[in-house]
């Protein structure tokens, strides 16, 4: 009984991640945030420099799985708030961890779809990935960790003005963008600063993948990307159990 009422919740949840992706891929910041901005940060971080075709490839996919996977999710909240669908699905027999379960979906989905066009851009200019396996577990973990970070991002202030939970998010974003090692190695003392960020370890992960090296290990940045995929999960779905009401008035 209790696993076909989870399988059925389940449903639910997919039905929710298709009209997400379906109203919201189009929406202007979704657009900006997950398209635009990271092309323009790559171009403002490769032009002029001499760079290894390596090093690029890992800072533009990097870039753009963070950006993409995160652009729909603090979004879709305020969205459906201001428009009333908020208040309809939680009038209807979905549980509320399901709601948030499809949001994130629709996030993850979005975010591994645009994934791909970094990867075939990589391919095209010959970078060489020895382990094309493993990168496309990281890259799958990965979208679904930055997926549920937006998710969490989208908790707090409970408001209905999209671009104010998107100017919030930004200011996390970014300073865990130059913590990672994207655009820059990092060494020493950084990398204490570094490991808070869930970016880090994906960007170690890209780093074994094409170079062989990495600072980490491939266990310990799998380990560290699930940890921090379930940590904004369970977050992000207290966090909007106590401030839905609020959403609601």
């Amino acid at each position: 009984m209790v696993e076909q009422q989870f399988l059925e919740q389940l449903k639910r949840a997919f039905a929710i991640a298709k009209k997400d992706l379906r109203i919201y891929y189009k929406r202007g910041p979704v657009v900006i945030f997950g398209l635009i901005m990271p092309l323009f940060l790559f171009l403002a971080f490769s032009i002029g420099r001499s760079m290894p075709m390596e090093q690029l490839f890992t800072g533009l996919l990097g870039m753009t799985i963070f950006f993409s996977s995160m652009s729909i999710g603090p979004a879709i909240v305020p969205f459906e708030a201001r428009s009333g669908t908020l208040e309809r699905l939680v009038s209807t027999p979905v549980s509320i961890w399901a709601i948030f379960i499809g949001d994130v979906t629709a996030s993850f989905i979005y975010g591994l779809l645009i994934s791909t066009v970094p990867v075939t851009i990589g391919l095209f200019l010959g970078v060489n990935i020895t382990h094309f396996l493993i990168l496309c577990s990281g890259i799958i973990l990965a979208a679904f960790c930055f997926a549920s970070f937006g998710i969490l991002l989208s908790a707090y202030p409970p408001t209905d003005v999209p671009s104010t939970v998107m100017m919030i998010s930004n200011l996390v974003k970014f300073p865990l963008i130059f913590i990672s090692g994207v655009f820059i190695p990092i060494h020493g003392w950084g990398r204490i600063i570094a490991s808070i960020s869930p970016l880090t370890y994906f960007i170690d992960l890209v780093n074994y993948c094409i170079q062989g090296t990495s600072y980490y290990s491939v266990i310990l940045d799998f380990a560290a990307l699930t940890g921090f995929t379930l940590l904004f999960l369970i977050a992000a779905v207290k966090i909007h159990e106590k401030t839905l009401p609020e959403r609601l008035h």
